[in-house]
């Protein structure tokens, strides 16, 4: 009977286990299928290392706001004002290099603060008014496009070229001189905050506890969590992080545009999910969504590089969506 009851367990833990693993190497596999399928069909500017350089660049701007994204989603909440809040910094960026007469670095400071501002201002309506985040998030997304539409008074907003800088470098191609640095310091940039949002989730105590309420609230209530200010913590970094997407943005656009990014938060919901994150929360983690979010700009690259249509691309995209959706739903009965 004994025996009968330890094989058993043995046998559970090497399922959990090997589900694990599944959780963690799966998203890293998925993106080395794919980028393997349109290696072997796609023409051969797809395996240049100059392709692979403007793919890090295209994944850098969804990349850096599924950063945030992520720690909203592992604490079981969402934001849809990710688009929105990234179209308010490009425009309280230029607003502030051509009207407000500031360097680069007191606007980009400026437009990643106004960033937070709005996430801040959603955590504390989710936690003081106890209202569920999609309602809170979908109201914010308007609030802020709104925002945005009335600094630049419906109109982009251009700067001047001799006030840009080194911020449009940010994303620039690579100059041969500078053929050292590989990548661009915006993709640089992504590699550092991914590195320490990782360690964030893994070593402080702010990371167990995103992963605590995202499980159970409840429960992670009655031990002792500081539910709503986590909470409040989680969504203003969520903010912060889509505004330097926002500065991301300007730097490939080099003006202000209250318009751009509009549909932005399904990509970064997307990557969080496609990377293995839950909707349900509790689950997620750093390098999966950035494997997430390579693995649709290699679609859309490779698509591209065939030369698909755009609703091609969306339908791939979609269909992985679901897919990585269900076969969460999937371990999750397991695990049950």
């Amino acid at each position: 009977m004994n025996h009968s009851r330890a094989t058993l367990e043995q046998k559970d833990n090497f399922g959990s286990g090997w589900l694990r693993w599944l959780n963690t190497l799966g998203p890293v596999l998925a993106l080395a299928a794919v980028y393997g399928l349109f290696a072997l069909i796609a023409p051969a500017s797809f395996r240049t290392t100059r392709n692979l350089e403007m793919i890090a660049r295209q994944t850098t701007i969804v990349g850096v706001a599924a950063l945030g994204m992520t720690l909203v989603i592992i604490s079981g909440g969402i934001d849809l004002s990710v688009g929105s809040i990234v179209a308010l910094s490009t425009v309280v960026i230029a607003w502030l290099l051509q009207y407000a007469g500031t360097g680069p670095i007191t606007a980009a400071l400026g437009g990643v603060a106004a960033a937070a501002c709005f996430g801040f201002l959603s955590g504390m309506l989710i936690t003081r008014l106890r209202v569920v985040p999609f309602i809170v998030t979908l109201g914010m997304m308007l609030v802020v496009r709104g925002t945005a539409k009335g600094i630049g008074q419906e109109q982009k907003i251009d700067v001047n070229p001799e006030l840009l800088k080194w911020l449009e470098q940010l994303l620039a191609s690579v100059p041969k001189e500078h053929r050292w640095m590989l990548l661009p310091p915006g993709v640089w940039l992504l590699v550092v905050l991914a590195v320490a949002m990782a360690a964030l989730l893994r070593y402080t105590r702010v990371g167990r506890h995103t992963f605590a309420i995202g499980s159970n609230e409840q429960t992670a209530r009655l031990c002792g969590v500081a539910v709503e200010r986590v909470k409040l913590f989680v969504y203003t970094l969520c903010g912060a992080f889509a505004g330097l997407a926002g500065l991301m943005q300007f730097s490939r656009l080099t003006v202000g545009d209250p318009t751009v990014a509009i549909g932005l938060e399904l990509d970064v919901i997307a990557a969080v999910v496609i990377g293995g994150g839950s909707l349900s929360g509790g689950e997620g983690s750093i390098l999966g969504t950035l494997v997430g979010a390579l693995i649709m700009t290699v679609i859309a690259s490779g698509c591209t590089q065939m030369g698909l249509y755009n609703w091609v691309q969306e339908i791939i995209t979609g269909a992985i969506i679901v897919l990585a959706v269900a076969l969460d739903r999937l371990r999750h009965r397991r695990i049950a």
